[in-house]
């Protein structure tokens, strides 16, 4: 061989081991050899918790779970959690500690700001259909219930990440949200988060509710109203409106109260029980991704569908996203063929279920057009509550 192929051979080579290329094929021998895979999940949230107790379930005794903030936590308010959410917790073994500390959500209907029913839905037939009801519980309970079911080794505050390339582990996942530096760095190409023209108060009352409650979703011109009872009695809410970007407040009891104050109970009971409240700008992923997966790296959750929050189905896609993860992931199984198949099994279905986010959010909170928020109305109060039924189910009727 010529010494100028040599010299080009061996400069490759220290490239290669510059990169981390040789050393990352050694150590996947060396772990193949001994046995043990090893799997890093950035992102601590429910869908990252999820995908580290999914892939520990199957086998992978070396799962580190990544969090760039100082302590796990959840600093949201509540999450709903709909059937398929529910049968992925059951999958993942916890569902039985969530059902504990959540309440039944018994799904009321939707209304009009002054007390109208536009429809109802008989919550029996509903579960009859997916086998359970859907669940409110408080976002930082639902967090600590995996966290508990995660060994404290495992997990690793005060971490954060900016090159997943660097991580010395033979599966990456990117389960760091919305604005995921995982996604930012394996699809550069992808366009950012984008802003929908909504923004939305959400908050739970300080003390357990003793007033009447009727759960519903109110729909006014541009507004929009939801109430979840909660496991420990409080009540979670949010207040949606069509808003700019970056809106700013001086006093947002005060303007949620102008806003939605004169409503139909409880509507303004609620919020004047209420001392907290989060104010945050709905965003999405404008355009769906090509792939989920790139290399050793797979994205779960927000990090690859984040979506408007219209159908309740954010968290219960990352929970879908995490247990198949596990199920393919098996030990001794090549990871690429392994994320082709959650590729394909969870992107068609994730983005189906954005993109009909996304239009539900156009059809109900987003409409301020008099004439068609008349024409909406009456639309839906003529649906037959067999066709919302089954409307509803759609979604939420999934099973690993």
């Amino acid at each position: 061989m010529p010494d100028s192929a040599i010299n080009a051979m061996a400069a490759s080579v220290r490239e290669a081991n510059r990169s981390g290329v040789v050393r990352g094929i050694c150590l996947f021998y060396i772990r193949r050899k001994v046995g043990g895979m090893r799997a890093v999940v950035v992102g601590g949230g429910i869908g990252g918790l999820s995908a580290a107790i999914a892939l520990r379930r199957a086998g992978w005794d070396d799962v580190t779970v990544l969090e760039r903030a100082p302590a796990f936590g959840e600093v949201g308010a509540g999450i709903t959690l709909q059937a398929n959410a529910l049968a992925g917790l059951d999958a993942l073994g916890v569902g039985a500690a969530v059902r504990g500390r959540g309440g039944v959500d018994a799904p009321g209907g939707t209304r009009t700001p002054d007390g109208r029913w536009l429809a109802r839905i008989d919550a029996r037939r509903l579960e009859a259909a997916l086998g359970t009801n859907a669940l409110g519980i408080h976002r930082a309970d639902l967090h600590a219930t995996l966290r508990a079911a995660l060994p404290a080794a495992a997990l690793r505050p005060g971490s954060p990440v900016t090159d997943p390339g660097e991580l010395d582990a033979d599966l990456v996942v990117g389960a760091d949200g919305i604005d995921s530096v995982v996604r930012r760095t394996v699809y550069p190409e992808a366009p950012a988060p984008a802003c929908v023209g909504t923004a939305a108060w959400r908050g739970v009352t300080d003390e357990p509710w003793r007033g009447e409650l009727t759960v519903a979703i109110t729909w006014g011109p541009g507004t929009e109203f939801g109430i979840v009872p909660l496991g420990d009695g409080r009540v979670y809410w949010f207040a949606a409106v069509l808003a700019p970007p970056g809106a700013k407040y001086d006093d947002h009891h005060a303007e949620v109260r102008r806003r939605f104050g004169h409503w139909h109970p409880p509507v303004g009971a609620l919020i004047d029980a209420t001392s907290t409240l989060l104010y945050h700008d709905l965003r999405h992923l404008p355009a769906p991704l090509p792939s989920y997966v790139r290399g050793r790296v797979a994205l779960l959750g927000d990090a690859a569908h984040a979506m408007t929050p219209n159908l309740g189905q954010g968290g219960a896609q990352a929970i879908e996203d995490a247990v198949v993860l596990g199920q393919v992931c098996r030990p001794g199984r090549p990871v690429a063929e392994a994320l082709a198949e959650y590729d394909a099994r969870r992107r068609p279905r994730s983005q189906a279920v954005a993109a009909a986010s996304y239009r539900i959010g156009r059809f109900g909170q987003q409409l301020r057009n008099p004439l068609a928020v008349a024409a909406r109305n009456a639309a839906v109060r003529l649906t037959p509550s067999s066709v919302a039924l089954r409307s509803m189910a759609r979604y939420a009727d999934w099973r690993p």
